[in-house]
């Protein structure tokens, strides 16, 4: 038993005391470089599933995909404030400095487009149900649009205005905002 101790023992001093001198002295390849039988076995599977006598890196390379940093976001513009005005102020993106009128609008209320119609005004009579019904097809809103000089006709589904002057929507009974430009 005395003998089999020895031997674990010097077997123990060989693997880790002596061996540690061993791997100091050893040069060690770099990782990419070393080849396992595993490896050529692996390339012989590739190469069968991808078709190709080319090597294993060649079929199995990876796309670069640019992060999300690096893209660059669309820029997304509001008029601000939003404004509206008759058919003598230009149409287009509005800002505090060059004051339009938005033509992008979207009505919160109902959802929809709000469509807009240069010299003409609303008649009294236009009511909800009628707008519900024919926004926004001009041939079917005319019967109660007025012609009428310098103003500008708007309407969505659930709601109408006209103005003749630049107008900010935050002043009017309506939902409306900037659909983006």
């Amino acid at each position: 038993m005395a003998d089999d101790i020895d031997d674990l023992l010097d077997e123990v001093e060989d693997k880790f005391v002596k061996g540690k001198k061993r791997l100091e002295k050893k040069t060690v390849q770099p990782k990419s470089t070393r080849r396992r039988p595993e490896d050529d076995e692996m390339d012989k599977i590739i190469e069968d599933i991808c078709g190709q006598n080319e090597p294993a890196i060649e079929c199995n390379s990876v796309k670069k995909i640019p992060s999300k940093t690096s893209q660059r976001r669309p820029v997304i513009s509001k008029c601000f404030p939003l404004s509206i005005g008759g058919s003598s102020v230009t149409k287009g993106h509005g800002n505090s400095v060059n004051k339009r009128s938005c033509d992008t609008i979207r009505c919160t209320s109902c959802d929809f487009k709000v469509a807009s119609f240069d010299d003409f005004d609303w008649d009294s009579s236009t009511d909800y149900l009628f707008l519900r019904n024919n926004a926004p097809d001009f041939e079917r809103l005319k019967s109660k649009l007025s012609r009428r000089k310098g103003y500008r006709a708007y309407c969505c589904q659930c709601s109408h205005i006209a103005v003749n002057t630049l107008t900010d929507v935050k002043q009017l009974p309506v939902k409306w905002v900037c659909g983006q430009h």
